[in-house]
């Protein structure tokens, strides 16, 4: 399997730069001085990022048709809506480390800057390794199926990373204190250089987008296996991640379909992916279910938690 590619060196570069120089405003601009952010700060940045990542697609659009775009954004929607489970645990992670809201930008801004260079290298080898093996194809497509079955199945199991395995080998690997300091990811405490509990929650926050990212990439592979239109709506996505954070962490308990369409949405891509030299689906089709499965899981989920709200108004009157 060959992959082609709409990016030129001047695209690649031009992206790179654009994303740094975006990293550079956040960190040294507008989060120079740690604070919390509130609602209103993520939900414009959020809003920032999803403008920036549809102008990107209608330029993609203009540059090379119709075809390229609409796998980009399907790829985009893929890797957003999982990246909404990403916030299922990551707020789990923070409850569980006790990690003030304060802090957990700094959190998450390293933990996605490492990310992003992760992402890169598991994508440009996943390209590397279809081009070579095209019966990979087949594999990736078996594991997303798996992967989506396994998602439904567990849709309601508790998440408890910080007592996982990972975690325990890191404490026993790096020094740790069990105390803050201040928004330091590392601090001294008689004469011994110690990780802070905010670096080893960084640890868990990386690990845990590794994970993901075993799924999402071969998700977005069942779409288009152009490095640079997978590579550009994966980044897009992850660099909305923390603003999205900050406007979900609140409510991720209202979601509670979101689960049966990430499952559904995996299955299909999986199966898309499975029988690629079987059934060709159109990009516009694909599109369309990713979209209705994921549309049809939010809505319902926002239906049952106004009616468990309106249950609970209800019996509040009849007690009062």
């Amino acid at each position: 399997m060959e992959a082609h590619s709409v990016g030129s060196p001047v695209l690649w570069g031009g992206f790179i730069l654009f994303v740094l120089a975006m990293l550079a405003l956040d960190l040294g601009v507008f989060h120079r001085k740690t604070h919390e952010v509130k609602f209103k700060e993520a939900l414009t940045w959020s809003g920032v990022w999803i403008s920036l990542a549809l102008l990107f697609n209608l330029g993609i659009w203009w540059k090379f048709g119709s075809e390229p775009a609409l796998n980009f954004l399907s790829g985009y929607l893929i890797e957003k809506s999982l990246s909404i489970d990403n916030i299922f645990v990551f707020v789990v992670i923070f409850s569980a480390l006790k990690i003030p809201v304060l802090y957990q930008h700094r959190v998450l801004f390293w933990g996605i800057l490492s990310a992003l260079v992760l992402r890169a290298v598991m994508i440009f080898a996943g390209v590397a390794m279809l081009e070579r093996f095209h019966w990979l194809i087949y594999v990736f497509g078996a594991f997303l199926i798996f992967t989506g079955v396994k998602l439904f199945v567990q849709r309601n199991h508790e998440e408890h990373p910080e007592s996982g395995a990972a975690m325990k080998l890191a404490r026993r690997i790096i020094p740790s204190s069990k105390e803050l300091d201040g928004d330091r990811f590392f601090t001294v405490q008689n004469g011994r250089k110690l990780a802070t509990p905010l670096f080893m929650t960084l640890i868990l926050v990386e690990l845990t987008d590794v994970l993901f990212a075993l799924d999402s990439i071969p998700a977005i592979f069942a779409v288009t296996t152009d490095p640079f239109l997978v590579f550009t709506s994966n980044i897009f996505a992850i660099l909305g991640l923390r603003s999205l954070f900050f406007v979900l962490a609140g409510a991720v308990e209202k979601f509670s379909y979101l689960k049966v369409g990430l499952a559904g949405v995996l299955v299909f891509v999986g199966a898309k992916m499975a029988l690629v030299d079987v059934v060709k689906i159109p990009s516009p089709v694909s599109l369309g279910v990713i979209a209705l499965l994921l549309g049809v899981s939010i809505v319902a989920s926002l239906l049952k938690s106004r009616k468990q709200e309106r249950a609970v108004q209800g019996k509040n009157v009849v007690v009062n």
